[in-house]
């Protein structure tokens, strides 16, 4: 009894024939492709495939298994690639440029000379170190604004409370 697909090749060789080259392609993705996921999915169909031609299915069956199945598999496991690279896309302002436009408070006073290099700021839970523009040093405890990154410092202005506004009226 011999199958249309069958290549001239024993039916009982073919389960292993499907294994060999689930292992193969497994091997291949890991190593070679990184995990890239291109060839995982005909890894899995072609264990399948495996699985069927030892139950003597059809071998007509077992190569509609290993092809539309691997390419079904790839299409579901690339939408859901797409999907998570979607939910995790990094947002712009990646590093230290995301703290442009945060506002902080300062924990060391900012000389506006920076001659003892001491300036510090605590920005979302994260400590600093701190230059500013203005002429007149700005003092602990102040809130700041991040206008700009300096190398690993941040640049920063004072922000004017609604009760210094006023104050001054």
């Amino acid at each position: 009894m011999s199958g249309v697909l069958d290549l001239g090749i024993d039916l009982d060789v073919w389960p292993w024939v499907w294994l060999s080259i689930a292992v193969l392609f497994a091997i291949i993705e890991f190593t070679v492709l990184a995990g890239s996921f291109v060839l995982l999915p005909f890894a899995i169909s072609a264990a399948l495939a495996s699985i069927l031609g030892f139950y003597d299915v059809a071998v007509e069956i077992q190569w509609f298994v290993f092809i539309f199945g691997g390419a079904l598999i790839w299409v579901l496991l690339y939408r859901r690639m797409q999907r998570f690279v979607g939910e995790n896309e990094i947002a712009p302002g990646v590093g230290a440029e995301r703290l442009i436009g945060l506002t902080g408070i300062v924990t060391h006073e900012i000389d506006p000379l920076d001659t003892h290099r001491s300036g510090r700021v605590n920005i979302d839970g994260e400590d600093w170190g701190a230059l500013t523009d203005g002429e007149t040093p700005v003092p602990e405890g102040a809130k700041v604004k991040v206008t700009a990154m300096a190398g690993t410092r941040v640049k920063v202005e004072p922000i004017e409370s609604a009760s210094e506004n006023t104050e001054t009226t």
